[in-house]
This record gives structure tokens, C-alpha cells and sequence, in this order.
């Protein structure tokens, strides 16, 4: 029978404890805020992270890196109000040199892809998302464990409303959208950089945008902006919750909430799987649930 007015419910999958916060974070503390059930899925632990923070880069900090990773998880969980699930796998940490030595034995990219997805599988089927978000094709950014995060979330997308796979794993879901984050776009970067320069102020992007490479450029592929301006601020704190992976007084939180707010208000996605009313020809949403029925069978 068809249920009472349903909850609407997001799913934000990432491959490491900070990503939450550098990546959606004010679209999700937005939501929660507006009543949305928000489920954070993290990948690993982040076991292999680096320590980022010079204050926090102590060897008995490193020594406990796991330990202290998940509690920096808890304390931007608390901060974004959202829920929060590990799936379990270990840090592929980022490989360096010419050429890449070897992933480590059992680390997350290297997990066959149905062992890697059944988790998230049985997590789509307990929560019920309409809404997941995640990594593009490229991971955002090069980092194995993105890559590994985006195919999961494909694959565990896919599967989920499919009674005939991954048995065992509770009563087939399917969500009906999937996003693709695209915080880091070129246009979106020379906006904030040029209106720095325009108040004579420092711009963080200087080195970035000089190196930028315009092939591979994908801000063409954004679908909708999220507005969500008025939780800028919790996303910066929930980000400076990891206190490891997160300088307090670097560039990042250089330019001004007024300026950001006012030159880029929203945060930006890709609309790459749906199954509901397709968007009109150069359409832009602004908002994850549009045409997502909040009504669902019970």
C-alpha cells in the first residue's frame, strides 16, 4: 500500500573521513536543516592519510592516526547533523613516484568490485536514499580510493532495485537519482579569483588556475547548483573538525564568507543516473529532490 508523506532521504558516499566536508557539505547541513535524513557513507578509515596540519604533525599524532580520524569524523558528523556509516575497507593511502609502486595488499581499490559494493548495497537497502551523491569517473581528483569510490557507488546504484543480485543483503531499494560532486570547476574558481583580485586581496587560486588544464575541464557537465550560501560557515568548521587533514590558517579559509557568498552561492553537481522526468534542454536544477515523488510505497 502506498505510505504517508515519506521522509526524503539523501546518501552521500565518500572514500575518506574529510571528504564529507570538502565536498557537499553545505548542501548537506542545508538539508538536514529542511528535514532531510542525511547518511554520510565513508569508504575507509583513512588509515594512510598523511597529517596535513603542521600543528597537529606530531609522531605520536601519526601513531594513532586511526583512532584520531574517526573522532574528527564524529566531531563534523555533529557539526552537519547528519548520520554518519563506515563501510569498513582500509586507506589505499596515494601513491607517489615514477612509476607508482604497487597499491598495498588488501587496501580498498584493490577489493573486487562485488566485495567492495556488497556494503554499500546492503546500506542503500536499509536506508532507502531517493538521493546519492558521489565521484565523478575521474574521483574528483586522481586519489585510487575515489577512483574505487565512484565505481562502487555505480555499481551499488545500480544493483540495489535488483532483487536477483547481491542476495542476502535485505529487500532491493532503488534510488532514483545520482550526482556527481563538481565543487573544484574552472568558472567557479576564476569567479572567486577575480572578485580577490578586485578587492585587492590575496587569491589562493593563482598557481592552481595557471596549471589548469582546459581539456580536462568538465564544468559543462553541471546540471544543478544547490543554493545553501547560509551554511557556508558549518561546512568550514565541520572541515576544520579534521584537525589532521586541515590547517586552520591556510589558504582554503583565506577569502572572505561575504565574497563567497556573494560571487558563488551554491554548490554544483552532475546529475548522472535518474529515473525520474528528465531535464529539459539546458535546464539547472537547484535542488537534488526536484521531481523526486515524496510519496513512496511502504
Amino acid at each position: 500500500m502506498t505510505g504517508s508523506q515519506a521522509a526524503r532521504r539523501l546518501m552521500a558516499v565518500h572514500a575518506h573521513p574529510d571528504d564529507e566536508s570538502s565536498k557537499g557539505a553545505a548542501t548537506m547541513a542545508r538539508y538536514v536543516r529542511e528535514g532531510v535524513d542525511v547518511l554520510v557513507v565513508t569508504c575507509t578509515g583513512g588509515e594512510r592519510g598523511s597529517v596535513l596540519n603542521p600543528a597537529m604533525d606530531r609522531p605520536e599524532v601519526l601513531a594513532d592516526i586511526s583512532r584520531i580520524r574517526a573522532a574528527e569524523m564524529e566531531a563534523a558528523r555533529e557539526i552537519l547533523g547528519v548520520r554518519q556509516a563506515w563501510l569498513g575497507f582500509v586507506d589505499s593511502g596515494l601513491p607517489e613516484g615514477d612509476p607508482l609502486p604497487p597499491l598495498p595488499e588488501g587496501c580498498f581499490a584493490l577489493q573486487p568490485l562485488d566485495v567492495a559494493a556488497t556494503p554499500l548495497v546492503r546500506l542503500i537497502r536499509e536506508f532507502r536514499p531517493q538521493v546519492v551523491t558521489t565521484y565523478d569517473e575521474r574521483g574528483g581528483y586522481p586519489h585510487p580510493d575515489h577512483v574505487k569510490t565512484h565505481e562502487v557507488s555505480i555499481e551499488a546504484f545500480d544493483a540495489a532495485g535488483d532483487p536477483d543480485r547481491y542476495p542476502g543483503t535485505g529487500e532491493p531499494w532503488q534510488p532514483l537519482k545520482l550526482y556527481y560532486h563538481m565543487t573544484f570547476t574552472k568558472p567557479r574558481l576564476v569567479a572567486i579569483h577575480d572578485a580577490l583580485l578586485a578587492r585587492k586581496l590575496d587569491s589562493p587560486y593563482v598557481e592552481w588556475l595557471e596549471k589548469w588544464d582546459d581539456a580536462q575541464d568538465i564544468s559543462d557537465r553541471v546540471t544543478t547548483r544547490v543554493p545553501c550560501s547560509d551554511y557556508f560557515e558549518l561546512r568550514d568548521r565541520a572541515l576544520i573538525a579534521h584537525a589532521t587533514q586541515v590547517d586552520p590558517t591556510g589558504r582554503w579559509f583565506s577569502t572572505p564568507m561575504e565574497l563567497q557568498r556573494d560571487v558563488w552561492p551554491t554548490e554544483d553537481y552532475e546529475l548522472a543516473r535518474s529515473l525520474v522526468e528528465p531535464l529539459a534542454p539546458g535546464e539547472i536544477e537547484d535542488d537534488l529532490f526536484a521531481r523526486v515523488a515524496t510519496r513512496v510505497e511502504a
